[in-house]
């Protein structure tokens, strides 16, 4: 059986997400529901593009394809569609499938054309009535590969006119009837409003629907509780590591009810010993750990949690981490290369907002960007010479010189390595 997605839908107006077309008041930043929506389960992110001219248009691109630099979760983009130009923008921005609008008139030439270039695997086409279904059958089943159902209504004629699998609009959170909608092959999923609210509990609906035997994208647990060693307590320790940086957060302990619960509600729950309580971190400060994986250590005596930590608080002091309280530690060099190039980034950045006298890292920020990029360029014309004169240890030492030159443009910039490492990431 197919498994069913949960979809949500970001309206994108001047570059800020708005709830639908018709309520265009600042809702919420783009990326931060995106993330919030990445977190929680949803299982793709339809992005409209509600501009009204050129300028915005280019501005909401511009915001989608943040999103997609700042998400795991697949995209689709639509809104605003005039030309392949615009289909092959929103690829670019990193939408794997673009949604044509199948009340404009030129969509079949466009749906066309577009098919033959990117193919009908990164098409779907939205339908507001049945008229264009009845007028381009054919060419639907040729160029499209997933419909996008915006009336409700339309349902029980479609079952009957198309075998192309579609999402549907499901504006209320009804569970019986949501089950059975899903049961029907054709429909591969479901949007609407009560998708969009932050506040839905997405991986409790998607239990639910698994529960009645519906195949929901979620957490399958390959281990059970009983496959685990449980310490005198009956209980496991967890160790809890950001899935992006591997800083380790916290250490915390599971029962099985906490084992059982983090898996169903994909927020990582814990047994705590001093309540003698089961835990769900976040739920009155708000510093939520979202599951992004669970592994077990080669006894089964302990759990390695990856997480998504909102607020970046894992510690009830306010701390990032709980591991703070230096017990001993010996100097030594830092080789991993990512905490090389932030501490460095991190220092260049503390210089730049607190000058130094006589400093030439000051010296170069005073003399601004044109100096910077003259830097820049001297020192690629040096990594070039080095790499033809086949002097590996001169290579090495003058790319090294290169990257810094280019950390004074990021700083520059406001650029940060985490942007260049997802950007890196997307390629």
């Amino acid at each position: 059986m197919e498994r069913k997605n949960i979809v949500a839908t970001i309206y994108l107006k001047n570059g800020v997400a708005v709830k639908n077309p018709e309520d265009t008041e600042v809702w919420y930043d783009a990326v931060e529901l995106a993330t919030m929506y990445d977190d929680t389960g949803i299982d793709k992110i339809i992005c409209f593009d509600l501009s009204d001219d050129e300028k915005e248009h280019a501005i909401n691109l511009s915001v989608i394809k943040d999103i997609n630099k700042n998400i795991d979760v697949k995209t689709c983009g639509g809104g605003n569609i005039n030309s392949f130009a615009d289909v092959r923008a929103l690829l670019n921005a990193g939408c794997i499938e673009v949604v044509l609008n199948g009340s404009k008139p030129d969509t079949p030439e466009l749906l066309e054309k577009a098919a033959n270039k990117v193919g009908q695997e990164k098409l779907l086409v939205s339908l507001q009535n049945v008229n264009f279904l009845f007028k381009a059958k054919e060419l639907l089943t040729d160029y499209v590969h997933e419909l996008l159902i915006m009336d409700h209504s339309l349902l029980q004629n479609l079952e009957n006119m198309t075998d192309i699998p579609y999402i549907l609009v499901q504006d209320e959170y009804d569970v019986d009837d949501i089950k059975e909608e899903l049961k029907s092959k054709k429909i591969r999923g479901i949007y609407g409003k009560f998708i969009n609210d932050p506040h839905t509990d997405i991986m409790l609906l998607k239990g639910k629907l698994s529960d009645s035997g519906i195949k929901m994208d979620n957490f399958e647990p390959t281990l059970s509780w009983n496959d685990l060693k449980k310490n005198s307590d009956g209980l496991v320790p967890v160790i809890v590591q950001d899935y992006q940086t591997d800083q380790v957060l916290m250490l915390a302990y599971m029962d099985e009810e906490a084992f059982q619960t983090t898996i169903r509600i994909g927020k990582m729950t814990y047994h705590s010993r001093s309540r003698n309580e089961l835990w769900t971190k976040g739920l009155t400060s708000g510093h939520i750990q979202y599951v992004k994986s669970l592994t077990a250590d080669c006894d089964y005596d302990t759990i390695l949690a990856k997480v998504s930590q909102i607020g970046g608080i894992a510690c009830h002091t306010g701390s990032t981490s709980c591991f703070f309280n230096t017990i001993i530690k010996k100097e030594y060099t830092e080789r991993s290369p990512l905490k090389v190039l932030e501490r460095e980034y991190n220092n260049l950045i503390n210089e730049m907002d607190n000058p130094k006298e006589n400093s030439v890292v000051t010296e170069l920020f005073e003399q601004g960007i044109d100096e910077i990029l003259r830097r820049i360029g001297a020192e690629s014309s040096q990594v070039i010479i080095a790499a033809k004169n086949e002097n590996s240890d001169e290579l090495v030492y003058e790319m090294a010189d290169y990257i810094y030159e280019l950390m004074f443009l990021m700083a520059e910039n406001g650029i940060t390595w985490e942007q260049i490492t997802r950007e890196l990431s997307q390629r």
